[in-house]
């Protein structure tokens, strides 16, 4: 179960590189906000130039607010991601029907 730190710097830049033409498909930016410790603020902007961005990306077009233990629920277990918008332990604002084309990134 990876840390937040890790999923952003490590693991999200890894399967980006792996299909950035899938990544690119997606054609949106997402801010993800985790709050508590281990914890921060990431990017993710997959347009031209794929890429994760520490801090909050001007313009997003979603941003998901969640509990650090939420976002390792989500990482490990992206499937489960849907339970988690639909049941308020993820707050999703922007277009959030974006939200659901993350676990092919995430996942």
């Amino acid at each position: 179960m990876p840390d937040a730190t890790t999923s952003f710097t490590r693991d999200i830049p890894e399967r980006i590189a792996k299909n950035p033409e899938r990544a690119r498909q997606i054609g949106a930016t997402f801010v993800f906000r985790i709050t508590g410790e281990g914890g921060g603020t990431w990017s993710i902007a997959l347009q031209d130039d794929p890429r994760v961005i520490e801090g909050e990306a001007e313009g997003a077009d979603c941003i998901l607010t969640m509990t650090h233990d939420a976002w390792r629920e989500i990482s490990d277990h992206p499937a489960r991601a849907m339970n988690h918008f639909t049941s308020g332990v993820v707050q999703v604002t922007g277009n959030a029907m974006l939200a659901i084309k993350l676990p092919a990134i995430i996942g």
